[in-house]
Parts: structure tokens; sequence; C-alpha cells
């Protein structure tokens, strides 16, 4: 009897009463604010470029720099250009002596067929070939034309105010015709450029047209919020960040090209919205799960929820709990289903530190 009792196995040890912080689950409103990173951009830019290839030889402006309407801002060696352009012009000049003499030739058979000297066919014969005299001269004189116009091309002008805000090419290098030198951003409205996730896409389009939709905090004038109108959503999203693009416009405020700023959205309160602090929502095999308590029985046990976004400090859950149940807000990495809880009553000593239990750890 001694001997069966010493080999005998231990009772196992009760799993120890863990005190857990509690709170009913109260029925709010909430007003979610989404806040994204944004750029200042003009409403126009420009890529400029030659429109015809060559040597480029001189850019006379640099990035930042500001230009007027017809400003030259970059020039190609003009020497074959202009060989072209004197080869146009002797080959006009040899057209219409042909052209002089086509046309007297004419005059004389003209007279000698009415003196009956030739036949009507040989008239018909020189008519032709003046004909042809004509239109080789209104060829040449296109040709001219043409020429000249791209002897001119070798000047780069801007066609409209603005800022210089990229440089494509340096002096030296050979370009082709229209193969972009300087980006221009024009004088006018400005945009802010913002992106959002594919989930935010669709609710996006209800900020088309629509004036303080949006608001504009930019960075430097801390407190000043512009508001501004969205024009324009991108159709499709970015390939690499599955983002899709928003330009608004923000009117005439005094604004910087490529000045940084944060676009913040407000949306509508709505009410009836359940809201848990953070800590007592966690993961668990890949789903967010929260501890509902059981105040019959003083148990917990896991229940699967729907997080819609943050309210500062708290969750705002979309589905999974419903307002009058009891959640778990603290100790929630330490309990198992069915487990049996105890509320968590600070002491009268210490507001800050949970008093320690003798009958096991108190969960945090």
């Amino acid at each position: 009897m001694v001997l069966l009792a010493g080999c005998s196995k231990a009772p196992p040890t009760p799993e120890p009463l863990r005190s857990v912080r509690t709170m009913v689950v109260p029925s709010g409103s909430s007003q979610m604010q989404h806040e994204y990173a944004a750029e200042v951009r003009a409403r126009l830019e420009s890529r400029l470029a030659f429109r015809v290839g060559g040597k480029l030889t001189k850019r006379m402006v640099d990035v930042g720099d500001t230009v007027r309407s017809g400003q030259p801002l970059a020039q190609l060696d003009p020497q074959d250009l202009q060989l072209g352009q004197d080869n146009a012009r002797a080959a006009l000049a040899a057209a219409t002596a042909n052209l002089d003499i086509q046309e007297a030739e004419f005059k004389r058979y003209k007279e000698l067929r009415e003196q009956g000297f030739i036949s009507s066919l040989e008239l018909e014969r020189r008519e032709a070939t003046l004909k042809a005299a004509r239109a080789q001269a209104d060829q040449a004189r296109s040709q001219a034309a043409v020429q000249r116009n791209q002897a001119q091309y070798a000047v780069l002008v801007s066609d409209a105010a603005g800022v210089v805000t990229g440089v494509d090419a340096e002096p030296g290098a050979v370009v082709a015709a229209g193969a972009p030198i300087l980006r221009v951003a024009r004088d006018g409205p400005r945009d802010v450029v913002f992106s959002v996730p594919e989930e935010r896409a669709g609710s996006a389009r209800a900020w088309l047209g629509r004036r303080g939709a949006i608001n504009v905090r930019l960075t430097g004038a801390e407190g000043t919020t512009v508001p501004a109108t969205v024009r324009e959503i991108a159709a499709a999203a970015d390939p690499v960040t599955r983002t899709f693009m928003i330009k608004a416009d923000v009117g005439v405020a005094a604004v910087r090209l490529g000045q940084t700023a944060t676009v913040v959205i407000n949306e509508p309160a709505v009410a009836g919205v359940v809201k848990l602090p953070l800590a007592a929502v966690f993961e668990q095999q890949g789903r967010s799960v929260a501890w509902v308590l059981d105040p019959a029985t003083m148990t917990v046990a896991p229940k699967a929820v729907s997080v819609a976004g943050a309210d500062g400090n708290m969750v705002v859950i979309a589905a999974g709990i419903e307002p009058g149940q009891t959640v778990v807000t603290a100790g929630v990495h330490t309990l198992s289903p069915g487990q049996k809880v105890r509320r968590y009553v600070e002491s009268a000593g210490s507001a800050s530190e949970p008093s320690r239990s003798a009958s096991g750890p108190t969960a945090r």
C-alpha cells in the first residue's frame, strides 16, 4: 500500500484564476479622418523639344529659372540648317528662271499659231511645258519656306511663361527631333497631387467637384488649412503601388511648386458605432479577435471582429461585437477559450499598479 501510494501521480496544479480589465461596450458615434501625403504641382507642365535634330550648342536657362513667353531657352548648331536653306533658295531661283523662259516661249508660239506657222498640237505641248514649270516653281517656293522655318527651329523658345522644373539634355549632346530638352511648369493654377489605396478609390468619386470636400495642410504653415476641390481621379491603379492618383485644385492659395502637404479628409459622422481600445483587439490565426466575457459563468470566449479603422486610440469595429457585451481590455494574450477569470479591482493604495492576488499573477 505504501509503495503503491508512492508511485501514484500528483494531482495537476489548478490553473490560476486571472484578473482582467473589462468594459461594457457602449454605442457611440465616430467620424473617420484620413490623411495622405501630397505634393504641389503645376496644372500644366510642358516638355519642350526641338522640331529638328542636331547638336545642342547652348542652353540659356537652368532649373528654377523663371521664363517668359517667347524667351530663347536653348540652341542647336545651325550650320546644316543654313546650308539647307541656301540650297532651297537656289532651287527656287532656278525654277523661277525656268518659268520665265517657258512663259516667254509660250507667248511666241501662241503668236506663231495665230499666224498659222505651227499646229495646234505644238502649241498644246508648249502650254503643258509651261504648266510643269509653274508647278516646279511653286514646289521650290514651298520647299524654300520649309527650309526657312527649319532654320528658325534651331532656337528653342518658350511658348508660355513659367518656371523651369527639369533639364533633360546638356550642351554637346546630339538630340533627335522631338526629344525633350526642358520641362517648364506654366504659370497658373496649382494642383495638390496625392494617392489613395484601392479600397478608398470608390468613395473618392464622391469628392469630385465638391469645394471643400478635402482640406490641405501645407508644410511650413502649421495650423492653416486650405480647402481644395478634387478635379481628377485616375481611371486605373498605378501598376507598382496599386494606388489611384488624385489631383485637387487649391485655387489661388499661396503655394510653391514641389511643396509638400497633407490632405485631410473628414468622413461624415456615423451613429451606433462600436469602438474598443487598441489593447482589446489582437491577431489570432490571421484574424482580428477580441475576448468576450460571460458575466454569468465568468468565462471568456474569443470573438472574431471586423476592423473598420482607427479613431484616435480606439479601434472602430464594423462587425463581431454588439453594444452591451462585456469585452476584456487588458490581459488578452494570456487567456484561453473557456477560461475562468475575475474582474480586476484596483487597490486603494495605488491607482496605477494592480495588486497581485494569492491565487495567481495578474494579467496586464
